[in-house]
């Protein structure tokens, strides 16, 4: 007999959570193996993918919690005042082992300006477009910041093909507009969409930008937050 008190999507949740902690784990001790035998593990390209796809996993369970707690109206975003070139090098800094076990480059353009934003859920939206960034860049990935028309934005270059045409965006994503009849959903750029209309300022809200060009003539991503 099917038992109808359970709540489904909130077990689906706390397993993802639990989930998510674990791969956390794993990456910490990834990161420690790498600094324990440096010289060793930068040039094994197996060490380099299971690093790189470890990370890749987290981050998708790091999204889908987070559009679990959207669907739960139970996601917000708590502004505070950043400088923001600080808060690119600290998150930089992070993914630099596996950068320079892969051989890409990354570089830093910012302003020194200070931005208003949800440093937890920015690092989700990094974390979500760098390691996107690393799937397609050649060589090269260039994190900028700059204040546009009263927006902080914050861009991840690289110097891969770029974006395909149908990818341009400008705007919101609707959870409606993700085609799960695919092979990509888009459901990393639905969450980070979400992420940047949480940031508000009177009737202006965040929003994303994808685009080529740049820099490094690559895919460009932005976050505008007002």
């Amino acid at each position: 007999m099917k038992n109808r008190n359970i709540d489904f999507s909130m077990v689906l949740g706390l397993a993802v959570h639990d989930m998510k902690n674990s791969l956390g784990m794993l990456l910490n001790s990834l990161d420690e193996l790498r600094t324990e035998h440096e010289a060793k593990l930068n040039e094994s390209s197996k060490f380099n993918t299971l690093q790189y796809e470890a990370e890749r996993i987290h981050n998708d369970l790091v999204q889908l919690l987070g559009i679990y707690r959207l669907g739960e109206n139970n996601l917000s975003a708590h502004i505070e005042e950043h400088p923001i070139s600080e808060f690119l090098s600290e998150h930089l800094a992070r993914h630099t082992p596996l950068l320079d076990g892969l051989g890409i480059e990354c570089s830093i353009e910012s302003d020194a300006i200070n931005g208003f934003f949800d440093a937890d859920l920015l690092t989700g939206v990094l974390n979500n477009t760098i390691n996107n960034a690393i799937r397609y860049t050649k060589s090269q990935i260039k994190l900028t910041a700059t204040e546009r028309g009263g927006y902080l934005v914050i861009g991840v270059e690289d110097d891969g093909e770029g974006y395909p045409e149908s990818m341009h965006h400008t705007g919101t994503l609707s959870f409606k507009s993700l085609d799960f009849n695919t092979g990509s959903t888009s459901l990393g750029l639905f969450f980070v969409s979400a992420i940047a209309n949480l940031h508000s300022e009177g009737d202006r809200r965040g929003y994303i930008k994808l685009h080529n060009g740049g820099d490094l003539g690559g895919g460009v991503f932005e976050i505008w937050l007002p």
